[in-house]
C-alpha cells in the first residue's frame, strides 16, 4: 500500500548563509562536505520536530534542483563557452532575453557517476524516517541545452538528445527502488509549456517541434524512467510546476490544456501540483485524476514570505475534494524553497513556519 505522505513538500530547503559562503569562497571538497553533512542533519532534526510525513536532504548538495545530473555527466558546457539564450516569459513579448543560459550540449553525453551518489549514502543512513530523493526530468534538458549550430552537430535533434538522457535518469531511477529508497520524486518543470500560449509559440518558433507531438512524447519519455522504478512499497511522483527561481515564475495557466491526457497517461502513484495562486488555475482539471492516485496540493506559497491561514487551506481542500477524494489528498508548498542555490526570497524561519502550517493543517484534516 502506498503512504498518504499528508504533510508533504517538494524538496529543497533554503540554504544556511555558512554554506552559501563557502561554496562562493570555492572551499574544498571534504570542507564543504562537511558543512554540508552538519546542515543536512539539523534540516532533518527540524523536519522530525515539525511532524512532517517525509524527509529531504534539502538539495543542500547541489547548486539548483537539476545540478545532480549537468554535475555527473560530461558532454555540457559548464565554463560558460557556449551560451543559450533564454526568455523572460513574464512579458507579453516572449522575444525579450533576460539571461544567457549555461550547460549546453557539446558533445555526446556520458555519465561519470551516479546522479544521487553524493545524496544517497547519507540520507539512507541518516534519515530519521521515510524519505525522497528528487531527480529532474529527462524533458528538462532538451529545452534549455540544445542549441542550434552546436549541439546540432552531435544529436541531429531534441528528441535524440532527449533519449539519450532517459537512458540515464531511467537507469538512476531504477537503482533507487532497487537501494529501497521509498519515495522518489521527478521534477517536470516543463510541462507548463503546454499550458501557456507563450511557450507553446516559443516551441514552435524557437525549437522547431510541435507543441502536442512534444507533450506525447515527454509522457512517454518520463514513464519509461517511472517504469523502470515500479516495485512494491515504492512512491512514485512527478511535481509539476511554472518556474521557481528566486521567487519568480516564467509560466501561466491552469492544467486544463494537458489534464486529461497527462493525469490519465503518466505511471505514477503522485502527482505534486501547483495551487498557490490565480496563475495555476482552478482545481477542476482534477476530475482527470484516475482513482486511486493522489494528489499533494501545492497550496502553501514558497515565493513569499506571507503565512497562510488553516481556515484558508482547509476551505480550498474542502473544494479539490470535489474533483478528489479527501482520503486521496495531500497538502505540500508549491515548490521547492530553494530550486536555486540562492533560494527564493524569504528567510529560513518564514519557510519553517510555512511547513509547520502545512503540518497542523494536514493533522487537523486528516489526523
Amino acid at each position: 500500500m502506498i503512504p498518504p505522505y499528508r504533510a508533504d513538500h517538494v524538496g529543497s530547503l533554503l540554504r544556511p548563509r555558512e554554506l552559501l559562503a563557502a561554496r562562493w569562497r570555492g572551499a574544498g571538497t571534504e570542507e564543504l562536505a562537511a558543512i554540508e553533512d552538519r546542515y543536512v542533519l539539523r534540516l532533518l532534526a527540524q523536519q522530525q520536530m515539525l511532524g512532517l510525513d517525509v524527509f529531504t536532504d534539502g538539495e543542500l548538495r547541489r547548486s539548483n534542483f537539476m545540478s545532480n545530473f549537468t554535475d555527473a555527466v560530461e558532454g555540457l558546457d559548464l565554463d560558460g563557452h557556449v551560451v543559450a539564450r533564454n526568455w523572460d516569459a513574464t512579458k507579453r513579448d516572449s522575444k525579450v532575453p533576460v539571461s544567457n543560459v549555461t550547460g549546453v550540449v557539446v558533445s555526446k553525453l556520458r555519465q561519470r557517476r551516479g546522479l544521487t551518489s553524493q545524496e544517497l549514502p547519507f540520507l539512507m543512513q541518516r534519515a530519521p524516517g521515510a524519505f525522497k530523493v528528487t531527480l529532474p526530468s529527462a524533458t528538462q534538458f532538451p529545452a534549455i541545452a540544445y542549441k542550434r549550430g552546436v549541439s546540432d552537430a552531435v544529436y541531429t535533434s531534441h528528441s535524440e538528445l532527449l533519449w539519450d538522457i532517459v537512458a540515464i535518469v531511467k537507469s538512476e531511477i531504477a537503482a533507487l527502488a532497487a537501494a529501497g529508497v521509498p519515495y522518489i520524486q521527478i521534477d517536470a518543470p516543463r510541462y507548463s509549456y503546454y499550458i501557456d500560449d507563450k511557450w507553446r509559440e516559443w516551441m514552435r518558433t524557437e525549437m522547431g517541434v510541435d507543441p502536442e507531438a512534444a507533450l506525447d512524447e515527454a509522457i512517454a519519455a518520463d514513464n519509461a524512467c517511472f517504469d523502470a522504478a515500479r516495485r512494491d512499497g515504492v512512491t512514485l511522483a512527478i511535481h509539476l510546476c511554472r518556474g521557481n527561481n528566486r521567487s519568480h515564475w516564467y509560466a501561466e495557466g491552469g492544467y486544463d490544456a494537458i489534464a486529461e491526457k497527462l493525469f490519465a497517461s503518466l505511471h505514477v502513484d503522485r502527482f505534486l501540483l501547483e495551487y498557490d495562486d490565480a496563475r495555476s488555475g482552478t482545481f477542476e482539471p482534477l476530475r482527470f485524476v484516475p482513482r486511486g492516485k493522489f494528489v499533494a496540493l501545492g497550496l502553501v506559497t514558497s515565493k513569499t514570505p506571507m503565512l497562510e491561514t488553516q481556515e484558508t487551506l482547509r476551505a480550498r481542500i474542502e473544494e479539490a475534494s470535489r474533483y478528489v477524494p479527501l482520503e486521496h489528498l495531500a497538502l505540500s508548498p508549491q515548490c521547492g524553497f530553494a530550486s536555486t542555490m540562492e533560494g527564493n526570497i524569504l528567510t529560513e524561519d518564514q519557510q519553517w513556519a510555512k511547513l509547520e502550517r502545512v503540518v497542523q493543517t494536514a493533522r487537523s484534516i486528516w489526523g
